[in-house]
């Protein structure tokens, strides 16, 4: 059975095929269409799978889009009637964009499948149950507790719930306007960041800032009761009413100016950002004890794009009482695609679960031939190393900074070795060598490590591995000097434990820097520069690597230097 998993309502469109309960190809449309972040209708996403499968749109049986968007319309309307001065917005929201999205489906739909012919069935999956069952039956385990956040779906804001096996049960949710992901997003606006875009921004800004500053308002602005409901104080709000601000005249009244974008990043914007963070933080931890308790599992599945907080997941794991938890590489909307797709497979039609998703590199891989013929194209020069590994690492041992192009692209926002910037962690100038030239964004932004799991512990206090970037941990403090580039201002990291098999060359990659320098760890961020997607192919790895500082680019076995 082939399905064809379809986002595309809100932001991150992507597109996957499931065949027979394997996932063979998931891709973010902005990976092809070069717009960060794009709603486009992933129509490049959804060829670019079927070629990947090797499939036709007449092999396709079931098509399953991450959003119902006839779901809680009578409390839409009902909350629109209560906030007529919101009614605008809301219907330039919520019914022309809904009207305008079907259409792109519709006619999409109906152009690849034309009537009269056999059609795939078309399923429309409820947003938070694409997030949150959809990870749950791509995770490792059979019985797990449940938490989705994220600012809406259609309407709910939060799902919280008990998987087994391909049952899923919902013991609690939360609706718009109140929203976690919301209130995140409000901080990240007065912090000069684009909310629903840049939280990552914020989460890297906190550490910077006192949260006892602005703790005792903020913590009053976030409740969770017994069940797990959240509830906003939203005197302190305005995205409430669709507008084009999230924070209202009370918030910059004790929190002061926002900053403009660009503008100086000043001291009550890091207090601010430190405060939301952890109240973000607290609040997701009492859901979790709330999970724990009612469900006594040992395991946590937890998704939405709160979920890519990497620092939130940190503490769940240290403190939440779970033996580990799951996030997937795309956690965020994009996942979605993957999520519908799953939950019609394994929840709907009650198929075996036989996938376990451990695996990011499922989009597009290019060979040394294709790679080659960009390099002629191009009327580059370019050394070909059979070992090339070993002739990267004494580059990266020497102080150049790296483009990495290999293989399959990643899901999901994290560059995890395959379309990667890599560099030398030792050394302490590098983080602000590779902000300053390479990625032209923020001074204070961190950068995450990545280290073979056999040598995780080594340097990290962590007793999970985590393969997507996902999980925040501390450096253990004798290492803190070791590599300064990727410890935080808070001496901590977001690091990637890497497998063996299931990245066999950049494992190897860490270990031959290891053996010249006695550090297996590198510096590894996305290929890409503030603004712009990361890289998809090998044309688009070049024009990066010439409009940047990056000393050298990896391209399959080719070296290119300028």
């Amino acid at each position: 059975m082939n399905i064809l998993g379809i986002n595309h309502f809100y932001h991150d469109s992507s597109a996957c095929i499931v065949s027979d309960g394997e996932l063979k190809a998931a891709i973010e449309e902005e990976r092809l269409n070069r717009r960060k972040h794009t709603g486009e209708f992933p129509v490049r996403a959804i060829a670019r799978c079927l070629e990947l499968a090797g499939l036709e749109p007449g092999d396709i049986d079931a098509v399953a889009v991450s959003i119902r968007p006839t779901l809680h319309w009578p409390a839409k309307l009902g909350y629109t009637l209560r906030h007529p001065a919101g009614a605008r917005s809301f219907l330039r929201h919520e019914l022309i964009n809904s009207y305008y999205k079907q259409k792109a489906l519709r006619g999409w739909f109906a152009q690849t499948w034309p009537a009269g012919g056999r059609r795939p069935r078309l399923y429309f999956v409820p947003h938070h149950l694409a997030h949150v069952a959809g990870t749950f039956f791509v995770s490792p385990y059979d019985r797990a507790a449940l938490l989705s956040l994220d600012g809406s779906g259609e309407w709910a804001t939060s799902f919280l719930g008990l998987g087994e096996g391909n049952r899923i049960t919902c013991f609690n949710q939360s609706f718009f306007p109140h929203s976690l992901g919301s209130f995140y997003e409000a901080v990240t606006e007065f912090c000069g960041f684009k909310p629903n875009y840049d939280e990552g921004k914020t989460m890297g800004l906190a550490p910077f800032g006192d949260p006892g500053r602005f703790l005792p308002q903020v913590s009053q602005m976030v409740k969770v009761d017994g069940e797990g409901g959240i509830r906003v104080d939203l005197s302190w709000f305005s995205y409430q009413f669709w507008g084009r601000r999230r924070c209202g005249p009370r918030f910059h009244q004790v929190f002061g100016p926002p900053r403009r974008r660009d503008a100086p990043i000043e001291k009550h914007h890091e207090d601010a950002a430190a405060a939301f963070q952890q109240v973000l933080e607290e609040a997701a931890l009492e859901m979790c004890r709330i999970l724990r308790e009612r469900t006594g599992c040992r395991h946590l599945v937890v998704a939405g794009g709160v979920a890519l907080n990497s620092v939130m997941n940190g503490r769940i794991v240290r403190e939440s009482g779970f033996d580990d938890l799951y996030v997937m590489p795309a956690a965020g909307d994009n996942g979605t695609a993957i999520g519908a797709a799953y939950y019609i497979y394994n929840g709907l039609l009650g198929r075996e679960r036989n996938f376990v998703h451990d695996d990011p590199y499922v989009g597009t891989a290019y060979g040394d031939g294709d790679i080659a013929a960009v390099l002629r194209e191009c009327k580059l020069a370019a050394e070909y190393h059979e070992d090339i590994e070993a002739r990267t690492a004494r580059l990266l041992r020497d102080g150049h900074i790296v483009g990495w192009f290999q293989g399959r692209m990643e899901i999901g926002p994290r560059a995890l070795g395959n379309r990667s910037i890599l560099a030398d962690p030792t050394r302490p100038d590098m983080k602000d060598r590779i902000n300053a030239e390479v990625k032209h964004r923020e001074a204070y932004r961190p950068f995450a490590p990545s280290v073979p799991v056999e040598a995780m512990n080594d340097y990290f206090d962590s007793r999970v591995q985590a393969p997507f970037m996902l999980k925040v941990c501390n450096v253990l403090p004798h290492k803190r000097e070791v590599i300064p580039a990727v410890t935080h201002v808070d001496g901590s990291a977001r690091m990637q434990s890497v497998r063996v098999d299931v990245n066999p060359r950049y494992h190897r990659l860490l270990n031959e820097f290891g053996r010249l320098g006695g550090v297996p760890v590198l510096l590894n961020t996305s290929f890409n520069v503030m603004g712009e997607p990361i890289v998809e192919s090998p044309l688009d790895a070049i024009r990066c690597f010439f409009s940047t500082g990056l000393d050298k680019l990896v391209l399959g076995r080719y070296l290119v230097s300028k």
